[in-house]
């Protein structure tokens, strides 16, 4: 349990400098974040490196205090979680309906979706956070971090986590760097002829996902690599079997598992997502029951503390129903001009009676499932197949039969709409986790609520412009003028493939029964070992394990299975365990920055080059030794900068261990 949080009534918290401080950290986090979303599919929590970077500048600062400090994270974490709605929005580039992003249009999108979901997190604040025993991990990492880097001691450990943040994104960019030259691969891979069908083996060489392993930790991992087991071991020989005749026997393979295999992969992650929802619905009532009663006390003249002043309800109440005005504007411009502006009053208003109604339930789910394992783990992708089935569902039934350019138009409106609800769940994953910390440093709740919302508009201003260059220098996998590099936008492509398969009549719900039924099994075998005490398989990881390509996750519990036993030497060695274990969090977050910016600075590359392969300095028939010197240099380097860090956390450890209280 962590300590009582400090008084801090007299101390500076939300301050210009702080602001600025946290929107300079915004461009480096959401750029990271929405590089990695569109190339992997996944994104990483930034609470604790942006706690980690503003105390190592603001302490240069006078008068800087710890609630100051979590509100440049505040700000920092709201931007880079606010761009996991590239999870989305991409599908209507992916279907052909944008050929580009517009930048207002996106930035409106995401600002109104991110304000209503700091706003639906607001009344949710005393049932999900002081009012509820959920841990939040990375609520309370974060906290700790604050706590130690106020500290009397708490500067020698500031320097230490900075330089492995530093560390971790050099050796990260160099080996990106390298396999740009093309002097190491990036991957290796082949396929496997099972009977008249086969199976394909790949596995990524990618820091950034060594540092998503060790981040979602050992159990995640495993349920991810459960996930791979069914998809490509069971699953994908069968669905091969007698269709690879007549053609490249990979790329048969590799069509397969796209359109069949992963389609099993969303109805096992839909179940879960269901029935997750159903397991928080009662928490959440009674939480809102007893939000409600304090409110009331406050009405009556009770005195509140100052950890305890949320923004006035009638404020989040008032804004709440405000911003269905903009969201109502930006519907009616998008099917204006179009073959949907004759029936566009009827599918408006079914869509703003919608954002208002899923949003709330989307807002509570995301806000629970981060209390209970963490931003990082939270079903974004999951909640995200369920918006979008239950918007294309709504949308079909309110405007009825329609023809081959309406259902197009049906589409592109279905993922929209779905874009503003996304936003929503972005945002409540991170609020209350942000919310959380924020209660265990003494700071002000409705402080820290107009850092989220400054947060989300930082974001929505950084994240059109990113997506853009993305878009023109690598394209996404199924949109128009796609290349072999185009980034795989996983999710948006799912999102899109379901959408169409809705109001296209043509989705293939027997594949998505199949998925559902094994979501259903891996449901009850969780249940079964949670009520034994044992090992968890988290059914949202299985499905998110069947769905992604094995390139991607085979990766994730190796890191997984490092993070673990890194954590395990941190508490053989004794000492300063919780400040060892920091530094690894903060390696895995450098090793995943710095591949991600440096992507960043490749399609910049790529954009104005329009090549490619500009940075290549050796021909295609290095391939073979490339992937051999890829492979050995990639190990070699995790094992050497895993090795560094515990050197480096057992030197600054036993500062960190004379560090007591906090300053005044």
């Amino acid at each position: 349990m962590a300590s009582a949080p400090p008084a801090t009534a007299n101390l500076r918290e939300l301050t210009l400098r702080g602001a600025v401080l946290g929107g300079i950290i915004t461009l480096v986090f959401t750029a990271a974040n929405v590089y990695l979303g569109l190339k992997v599919g996944l994104t990483f929590a930034t609470a604790i490196p942006a706690a980690v970077i503003s105390m190592s500048i603001l302490r240069y600062f006078a008068n800087h205090s710890v609630v100051e400090n979590n509100i440049v994270q505040t700000i920092a974490s709201a931007a880079g979680t606010l761009s996991a709605i590239i999870f989305v929005i991409p599908g209507l580039v992916i279907i052909g309906w944008w050929t580009g992003f517009p930048y207002w249009i996106t930035v409106a999108v995401c600002a109104i979706g991110g304000i209503l979901g700091v706003m639906y997190s607001i009344p949710l604040r005393r049932a999900l956070v002081t009012g509820s025993d959920l841990p939040y991990p990375e609520g309370v990492a974060a906290a700790e971090v604050l706590k130690v880097g106020d500290s009397a001691g708490g500067a020698a450990e500031n320097k230490a986590g900075l330089r492995t943040i530093v560390i971790g994104s050099l050796a990260s960019a160099g080996f990106a760097l390298l396999t740009k030259l093309q002097v190491l691969s990036d991957s290796i891979s082949t396929t496997i002829r099972i009977g008249t069908g086969g199976t394909l083996f790949s596995a990524g060489l990618s820091m950034s996902l060594i540092g998503i392993g060790h981040l979602v930790g050992i159990t995640v991992g495993i349920a991810m690599l459960v996930g791979v087991v069914i998809s490509y071991v069971v699953l994908l020989p069968i669905e091969t079997q007698g269709r690879t005749a007549g053609e490249d026997f990979g790329d048969a393979v590799s069509s397969i598992f796209a359109n069949d295999v992963r389609l099993i992969g969303a109805g096992a992650i839909a179940i879960a997502a269901v029935w997750t929802l159903i397991k928080v619905i009662g928490p959440i009532v009674r939480g809102i029951r007893a939000a409600m009663v304090s409110s009331r006390s406050r009405r009556e003249g009770v005195t509140v503390d100052i950890t305890e002043r949320d923004m006035p309800i009638n404020i989040v109440g008032g804004s709440i129903l405000v911003l269905l005005i903009p969201i109502g504007i930006l519907l009616w411009d998008f099917v204006r001009d179009t073959v949907l502006e004759g029936s566009a009053t009827g599918i408006i208003v079914v869509s703003i009676v919608f954002v208002f109604v899923i949003g709330l339930a989307v807002a509570s789910v995301c806000g629970y499932m981060a209390g209970l394992i963490g931003s990082s783990n939270s079903p974004i992708s999951g909640v995200g197949i369920l918006v979008v089935l239950i918007a294309a569902l709504l949308v079909k039934l309110t405007f009825g039969p329609a023809d081959d350019s309406q259902t197009d138009a049906l589409i592109a409106y279905t993922l929209f709409t779905a874009a503003v609800v996304f936003g929503v769940a972005t945002i409540s994953n991170d609020n209350l986790q942000d919310l959380k910390t924020g209660q265990l440093v003494g700071a002000t709740p409705w402080k820290q609520q107009v850092a989220l919302i400054i947060g989300v508009l930082f974001g929505s201003a950084v994240i059109p412009p990113i997506l853009q260059l993305m878009y023109e220098a690598f394209g996404f996998v199924g949109a128009p003028g796609a290349t072999e590099d185009a980034l795989a936008a996983p999710q948006a492509g799912l999102l899109t493939t379901l959408a169409q398969g809705v109001l296209g009549a043509d989705l293939n719900w027997g594949l998505v029964g199949i998925g559902a039924l094994i979501g259903a099994v891996v449901i009850v075998i969780d249940e079964l070992l949670d009520r034994a005490g044992r090992f968890r398989l988290p059914p949202l990881a299985v499905g998110m394990g069947m769905y992604l390509p094995m390139s991607v996750v085979l990766i994730i519990p190796i890191g997984a299975f490092i993070g673990h036993y890194y954590n395990r030497w941190a508490e053989r060695s004794g000492g300063a365990v919780e400040h060892k274990k920091r530094m690894g969090v903060l390696l895995a977050t450098g090793l995943i920055v710095g591949e991600a910016l440096f992507g960043v600075v490749f399609a910049g590359i790529v954009a104005a080059t329009g090549d490619d392969s500009a940075l290549a300095i050796v021909g295609d028939g290095f391939g073979t030794w490339a992937q051999i010197l890829g492979v050995i240099v990639f190990a070699a380097t995790i094992a050497l900068l895993y090795d560094r860090v515990r050197k480096i956390a057992t030197a600054s450890g036993t500062s960190s261990t004379t560090a007591g209280t906090p300053k005044d």
